[in-house]
């Protein structure tokens, strides 16, 4: 029962944090600290594998690679979830990107026509040869 509850409540976790922006500094901050608490907890799980099943005894699960799999079931969820997110940011900037080039491109376009419509003289013609 406790696992499931510990399991949830990470879910949980994971999912508010995915839905919040991660433009500022704090959210940086925090996934640079998930990912060195990852890199410790997977140290100390290969130089004291014991200790995950103790862990994994203590929180209601039978064995430490079933706790650690229930971990990888999280973060990969949240490594899904992120890189949604991000490939749904980067189309809506390539999309804006692509509308202001577009916008750019029509402005230049008017502009060189302008300039050609000016330069010819009224009256003249390409066939007059003389000086």
């Amino acid at each position: 029962m406790l696992i499931q509850i510990i399991l949830i409540a990470a879910i949980v976790v994971v999912s508010v944090m995915l839905t919040r922006s991660t433009a500022n500094a704090r959210h940086q901050a925090i996934r640079r600290l998930l990912l060195a608490t990852f890199v410790v907890a997977a140290v100390l799980a290969i130089i004291f594998p014991d200790a995950l099943s103790f862990v994994a005894n203590a929180v209601g699960v039978g064995r430490g690679t079933d706790l650690l799999l229930y971990a990888l079931v999280i973060a990969f969820v949240s490594y899904i979830a992120t890189s949604n997110r991000r490939l749904n940011e980067l189309g809506r900037k390539i999309t804006l990107l692509t509308r202001e080039l577009s916008l750019a491109e029509a402005e230049l376009a008017s502009v060189d026509s302008r300039v050609e419509s000016a330069s010819v003289e009224p009256g003249s013609t390409s066939d007059d040869t003389t000086p």
